[in-house]
């Protein structure tokens, strides 16, 4: 009897402790999840489970990161994703090709970001192996799927319509596709104004459909000051300056994305896209570098060449002490200390950086309904 009454007991304190799980699982799907869509800036590591070039899951990335272990994200430290999370109280949502990425762990988000992929599916194609666009919306609709068995289709729905979203996609369709090479197919066949009109309609497709699969609350940032970035002064500057003809695809592409997230969100009928001036972010940092610190804006603490911008950043590459001083990390990618000012405005910036509002007053306005 004694026995029966043992085995009676450890039943139900396994029931019990598996109902609580299940209870804490339903109780994260009331918090909010983050969901992250784009390119190397928001990567977190979904790359290091490709066949590809572009990764950056070897020292010394993730040098300042805080297991000090490369991750696959293209920082020295944290990466924007990263340091949102922080903002919003949350843990970094986990690759989407993670095995981690399981369970409880689905609750808070996931990142399908690639390094590489643009908005056109033919962006990025020296890459060969990358999450498309298309590809991390159908992982999205696959990851909804997954939710909804764990937690049931309803509050599948509540958590996506319930989630901050970002996507950050655009700057690779100049860099690694119209500038990639002289006379390359797409300015074959588009003059820059026409291009950036065309990637500004394809992009409004995505951002329809993401609507559709149920995100509400999706940050949509621009690119950054393309021309400026240590790549491009190694290779386009003149005399330290930056490339006017990439400023220039930047602030077109950066007016034609504002318009177009006003008149999606007009015909929705709702500020369910918010744009983020980035390009206007990363100029501030670039024009007065040591208003916010840092000792250079043009050249790459990590890297060779002229300003360090030429080639990949490796364990052979020149690497500076103090990551902190420098407002890029590697040829392309602003340090962390960047980041945080970058991820800072988001939350604070006024209209000339947010709209139509930042981050801290949709979070505010969202914790009232």
């Amino acid at each position: 009897m004694a026995a029966i009454s043992s085995a009676c007991s450890s039943y139900w304190v396994m029931i019990t402790g598996l109902a609580m799980v299940l209870l804490a699982m339903v109780n994260r799907a009331d918090g909010r999840a983050f969901f992250v869509f784009g390119d190397s800036l928001v990567d977190s590591g979904n790359n290091n489970y490709l066949a590809t070039t572009a990764r950056a899951d070897s020292p010394p990335y993730g040098i300042d990161y805080p297991t000090q272990q490369a991750t696959g994200r293209f920082s020295n430290g944290l990466n924007i994703p990263d340091i949102i999370s922080e903002h919003i109280g949350s843990e970094s949502p986990l690759p989407y090709l993670s095995p981690e990425l399981r369970n409880q762990r689905l609750l808070v988000g996931a990142n399908f970001a690639s390094a590489g992929i643009g908005i056109l599916s033919d962006t990025g194609i020296q890459f060969i192996n990358i999450i498309r666009m298309n590809s991390q919306l159908e992982y999205f609709q696959q990851y909804q799927q997954r939710v909804s068995a764990l937690i049931g289709a309803e509050q599948a729905k509540r958590l996506v319509n319930q989630a901050l979203v970002l996507i950050t996609v655009g700057g690779n369709d100049f860099v690694n596709n119209y500038y990639l090479v002289p006379y390359s197919a797409r300015s074959r066949q588009y003059d820059l104004p026409n291009y950036v009109k065309f990637l500004i309609s394809e992009y409004r497709k995505l951002l329809v459909r993401l609507y559709y699969l149920g995100a509400r609350r999706v940050l949509v940032t621009g690119t950054g000051a393309l021309g400026c970035v240590p790549a491009e002064l190694a290779t386009r500057s003149t005399n330290g300056g930056c490339s006017e003809e990439l400023q220039r695809a930047a602030a077109l592409y950066h007016a034609q994305l504002e318009t177009m997230i006003n008149d999606v969100n007009r015909k929705i009928g709702s500020n369910v896209f918010i744009g983020a001036n980035t390009h206007q972010m990363h100029t501030d940092f670039i024009s007065n570098p040591q208003a916010y610190g840092f000792s250079t804006s043009k050249i790459a603490c990590c890297g060779q060449g002229p300003y360090n911008g030429v080639g990949l950043c490796t364990i052979l590459s020149d690497l500076c002490p103090n990551r902190d001083l420098y407002a890029f990390w590697d040829s392309f990618h602003p340090s962390e200390k960047a980041n945080r000012f970058i991820v800072q405005q988001m939350f604070t910036g006024s209209t000339q950086y947010m709209k139509p509002m930042n981050l801290s007053t949709i979070l505010d306005l969202d914790s009232r309904s």
